[in-house]
């Protein structure tokens, strides 16, 4: 009898006292000891990049299935449950499935020290090995040239999505440092997609296609993406498309459309694809809207959304969604790790916030307090409070805003918490 999936993760994350540890040393060795999953993958689509990687995953995604596709994918970190991060042939892994192969890859590392990101991502490609189907979606949890998710020696397509500062004390202090670190996972030869990149990032991502002979698919160069008359129109050298915008809320959704179409052209999927690409794509916690469970009964008459961006391009990002809806007064509902740059977040949301309430990440060690995210907020001239949790923020500004937007943001982790206890 297997044990829970729940029991085995907890044993794994004791297996090394790093939660980060960027080597793929650890990750070579068990998956030899595996006998190479990663070898007998199918067709993989690898995605690294700071903001949009989840979306443009989702997008590809929502296209290949259209075309009666069958789509592993691969995804962290996850919202409510473990289980979201692997998807076998469209679905969720299950719970019997995913305890067993976690426990075949604990058995074969023979508690030898490797982190956790590492050694389940092993059990996810071993998933993939073994179930039938026509593409692999990798996205990188961490940087990308030595993210454990870059052993796949020549995946049939790469995508760089927008990048930006983030993760300073892993992938160094600079753009193109960090570009540097994205652009690992380029192969010699594999066709790689670029998102709309700040040029220092791009000479650096530019340089390391021509040294691998890797055709490069530019935003901007070989391909357009923009918003026309409430529609989006993508531009390559196949042609122009004219499609509904997309689902996913947000004009930073145009760029990673725009990217899962330049893949999708690439891979020679048709018109319908590329449509259901931009409508039918689900990835939540990227400005979705609460519509039931007890936070929703909460805020009463007042709308509730939810968004997991954390770092200054995902504050940038949030400010243009909300400037673009139907005028509404927003309160804000935030949490963030004290590993993020609150105040590089804030700055640009602080002309779309009417208040602030902090709380901290109820669960998590490096949360940032209510407290100290308070003081952000006012240095960054929001008015703000703090909460004991977000059901009482939630309550709070639905009783003395009725009627108001209120977003709760600033965290994945606080965006998962709030869709475990909502239901």
């Amino acid at each position: 009898m297997s044990q829970g999936s729940d029991l085995i993760l907890q044993r794994m994350m004791a297996l090394h006292p790093k939660i980060i540890d960027l080597t793929l040393d650890r990750v070579d060795r068990l998956l030899a000891a595996l006998d190479h999953p990663e070898r007998s993958l199918p067709p993989v689509i690898h995605i690294a990049g700071t903001n949009g990687k989840g979306s443009t995953q989702a997008m590809i995604r929502a296209g290949l299935e259209a075309e009666g596709g069958r789509v592993h994918a691969y995804t962290s970190p996850h919202l409510a449950r473990f289980h979201e991060r692997i998807r076998l042939a469209g679905d969720l892994i299950s719970e019997d499935y995913l305890s067993e192969i976690l426990e075949e890859c604990e058995k074969a590392n023979g508690g030898i020290p490797i982190t956790y990101f590492e050694i389940t991502t092993c059990a996810a490609l071993l998933a993939f090995a073994r179930t039938p189907a026509d593409w692999t979606l990798l996205e990188v949890g961490l940087g990308g040239r030595l993210d454990a998710t870059n052993v796949v020696d020549k995946p049939r397509l790469t995508i760089i999505t927008p990048v930006s500062i983030d993760h300073q004390q892993y992938l160094g202090e600079t753009l193109p440092e960090i570009a540097g670190e994205k652009a690992g996972i380029i192969k010699r030869g594999v066709p790689c997609v670029v998102g709309p990149q700040e040029a220092d990032g791009l000479a650096v991502i530019e340089a390391k296609a021509e040294r691998l002979g890797a055709p490069l698919l530019v935003h901007g160069q070989h391909w357009h993406a923009f918003e026309e008359r409430g529609r989006l129109i993508f531009q390559d050298e196949s042609g122009l498309l004219d499609l509904p915008l997309p689902n996913l809320p947000g004009p930073h959704q145009i760029d990673n459309a725009g990217a899962a179409l330049a893949a999708l052209r690439h891979l020679g999927a048709g018109p319908a694809a590329c449509e259901a690409a931009v409508t039918k794509a689900y990835w939540p916690a990227r400005m979705q809207r609460l519509k039931h469970g007890p936070l929703v009964a909460a805020a009463g008459a007042s709308e509730l959304w939810l968004d997991g961006g954390h770092n200054p391009a995902g504050g940038i990002a949030v400010a243009a969604t909300l400037a673009r809806m139907p005028k509404r007064p927003t309160h804000l509902v935030l949490g963030m790790l004290n590993t993020k740059d609150i105040a590089g977040y804030l700055r640009p949301i602080a002309a779309v916030a009417e208040s602030l309430t902090a709380v901290s990440i109820p669960g998590e060690a490096n949360t940032l307090s209510a407290e100290d995210t308070q003081a952000a907020a006012a240095r960054a001239g929001i008015e703000a409070g703090t909460a004991a949790s977000v059901l009482e923020a939630v309550e709070r500004i639905a009783r003395d805003h009725p009627g108001a937007r209120i977003l709760i943001c600033g965290s994945l982790y606080l965006a998962g918490n709030v869709l475990r206890e909502n239901g």
